[in-house]
């Protein structure tokens, strides 16, 4: 694993209608943030977790640093993006050039959280080579204790965590590699294809037959691969978790292994499976 990288910090699922996504997590039995506005005119909604974080994101304004994310939108919703964790930026530059992997330069920006004060980070934009089905970046935070507050913590569900992402891909092999540089790891064969340690949650690679096996009965995203279908989120208990998702008028699905889903169309283009 790289020095300067501690695994997943957050995962962005990009929304073209900000306020209807909210009431959908929020059905899920998720705590959500008050709406932010960052400095380069996003807007979004955050679902923090003990180590990690959901973000709903939304672009209501073009702007060229967020041109990436308006091409995404402009295909549908879903996670397009992740943001790995990192104590310094700066340094993970130099450590990613250096294996030659040229990532942009640090760029800082923030936004206002309540009347607590301004949420600072540094982010440090790797290259779309390197991620094949989403968007990745690293991203140190100034000021966790605007972010990470008890109360956003607790969710109705039992959410602890982020646990893995699976992605739809063609070629699973080149594109475990691929993600396997970024952290300095080497990918593992499971039965639907490779994964991908980060140093928390994992990233699972799998063809759409055998990500479908897996996740039987689960409506998958649409969008052309590769992808980010599926989103795994750790919760204290299943069938507690299952009984909040159907008092909220949800119908999840039950898999095999005892976990419960939420089809990617109740969930703004990506699975959600709580287990």
């Amino acid at each position: 694993m790289r020095r300067h990288l501690q695994g997943i910090d957050h995962a962005v699922i990009l929304v073209r209608d900000l306020e209807r996504a909210r009431a959908a997590y929020a059905r899920m039995g998720l705590t959500l943030t008050p709406r932010g506005t960052h400095t380069l005119g996003s807007q979004n909604h955050c679902i923090m977790f003990e180590r990690d974080y959901l973000e709903l994101l939304a672009v209501p304004k073009p702007h060229p640093a967020l041109q990436a994310y308006s091409d995404f939108l402009a295909g549908g919703e879903g996670l397009g993006a992740l943001a790995l964790a990192t104590d310094d930026a700066g340094a993970l530059y130099a450590e990613l050039a250096a294996d030659g992997i040229a990532a942009d330069a640090p760029l800082e920006f923030s936004r206002p959280v309540e009347d607590l004060g301004d949420a600072r980070f540094r982010i440090v934009q790797l290259p779309r080579a390197a991620s094949p089905g989403c968007l990745m970046f690293a991203c140190q935070h100034f000021t966790r204790e605007l972010v990470w507050r008890p109360e956003l913590m607790r969710h109705a569900v039992g959410a602890r965590q982020i646990a893995a992402l699976a992605l739809v891909v063609e070629d699973t092999e080149r594109a475990a590699s691929t993600y396997a540089r970024v952290f300095g790891a080497r990918p593992q064969p499971i039965d639907e294809g490779l994964l991908v340690q980060t140093g928390s949650a994992s990233i699972a690679l799998a063809s759409r037959w055998n990500l479908g096996h897996r996740l039987h009965g689960v409506g998958l995203p649409l969008r052309p691969r590769p992808l980010v279908a599926a989103l795994f989120i750790r919760v204290v208990d299943r069938a507690h978790a299952a009984g909040v998702l159907r008092h909220n008028g949800l119908r999840p699905v039950a898999l095999a292994d005892g976990s419960f889903a939420v089809n990617a169309e109740d969930a703004h283009g990506v699975a959600v499976v709580f287990g």
